[in-house]
């Protein structure tokens, strides 16, 4: 597998809490996305791990194509589209 396996095409609200440790999901086979449960073992992936500077609700990427992991960035928008609308003529 070169390229993490798509959860889901938006973003997952959750609740994360200042100080505390979590690890991110980057492969996309989780079954507890957005976070790892270690599904990736066996493949080139590993999770994003990390410390909450802040408790905050955020909006965690399912796609696994963002710029900002783990935060969306509004990639999911984008994936699987193969022509714009203004290329799209209907025959």
């Amino acid at each position: 597998m070169d390229q993490p396996k798509i959860a889901a095409c938006f973003p997952k609200q959750v609740e994360i809490e200042a100080g505390k440790k979590y690890a991110y999901c980057t492969c996309g086979l989780s079954e507890n996305q957005p976070f790892c449960d270690g599904k990736h073992k066996g493949s080139q992936f590993t999770p994003l791990v990390f410390e909450a500077k802040q408790s905050e609700t955020a909006y965690y990427c399912q796609c696994k194509h963002t710029g900002n992991a783990p935060k969306c960035d509004g990639t999911h928008k984008t994936i699987g589209q193969t022509e714009s609308a203004d290329d799209s003529q209907e025959i």
